[in-house]
């Protein structure tokens, strides 16, 4: 059974000059083929029709864009069916969920919790593809993208709450763990980038040896090396480096990295200008 902390609020300093990013490329554990993150978990479901319609012309034609095959168009045609078939949400995924007030703030020392913010928590999806909301009740999350995650459950509370103000937000669960104040398991925002997940994790230690990190699916390697570093350079998110729930960031020991503040001497060194806030939620 998961149990939620509080939530960590990360104040990080971002930003590069202007860079253009081309398409980067991972490796399928499952087929040790060199698959583009073209389908994103941000794509909305009009955008992966389109990437399916491409694919099936690619199959039908036997003329494939630069860096495909026919193994790697059937391997993403198949991912594709059965996101657009299944959905995003599966069995142990978080969801964020806030549901603002349209009387404006609660007062602070009001006995009775309002509706909103029974609702104002994150959820576990559970083994039928669905969330069990406070008043709400059962909101099933089959076949639904996590592009179509926030019309979704303001569909559902809008029976309940009038002309509801709904942020909702799916939460990636990974494995954070070596040589980190505080491994464990994280739920973090796509949008987060990697150094944010080491910082929500406590930094690392002493022992840290940041230019061998890497991050596994299944006991595979998908990132490492330098490809990771230019991927952690230019800012690029945990939907951009195409991570999924169960992904194992690895920090490995060395003896000669110096302590809990090298990734802020990263992140300093690699980003520069706009603030942003990812908040994380660990759980046991």
């Amino acid at each position: 059974m998961f149990r939620s902390v509080s939530l960590v609020p990360l104040t990080l300093a971002l930003g590069l000059a202007p860079v253009i990013l081309s398409s980067c490329a991972m490796r399928n554990p499952s087929t040790s083929l060199t698959v583009p993150t073209a389908h994103r978990l941000s794509q909305s479901r009009a955008a992966l029709e389109r990437r399916l319609q491409d694919l099936t012309e690619q199959a039908e034609t036997r003329r494939y864009e630069q860096g495909m095959s026919a193994e790697v168009v059937r391997a993403e045609t198949t991912y594709i069916r059965r996101r657009l078939q299944e959905g995003d949400f599966h069995t142990g995924d978080r969801v964020a969920l806030i549901v603002e007030s349209q009387d404006g703030p609660a007062a602070a020392n009001a006995a009775i919790r309002t509706t909103e913010q029974q609702l104002t928590d994150t959820f576990t999806v559970g083994s039928q593809q669905e969330v069990t909301l406070p008043v709400v009740g059962v909101a099933s999350l089959r076949g639904v993208l996590r592009t179509e995650l926030q019309p979704r459950l303001t569909d559902e509370i809008a029976r309940y709450v009038r002309d509801p103000v709904v942020h909702a937000h799916a939460l990636v669960g990974l494995t954070v763990s070596g040589e980190l104040a505080k491994p464990g398991y994280y739920s973090v925002p796509p949008d987060a980038v990697l150094p944010a997940v080491l910082m929500a994790a406590g930094g690392t230690t002493h022992e840290a040896k940041l230019h061998d990190m890497m991050i596994q699916r299944r006991g595979e390697i998908i990132w490492e090396g330098d490809a990771l570093a230019q991927a952690v350079a230019n800012g690029r998110t945990i939907d951009d480096l195409g991570l999924l729930p169960g992904d194992v960031i690895q920090v490995p020991r060395t003896g000669n990295i110096a302590g809990l503040y090298v990734p802020i001497s990263l992140i300093a060194t690699l980003l520069t200008i706009p603030v942003t806030i990812y908040t994380l939620t660990k759980i046991f």
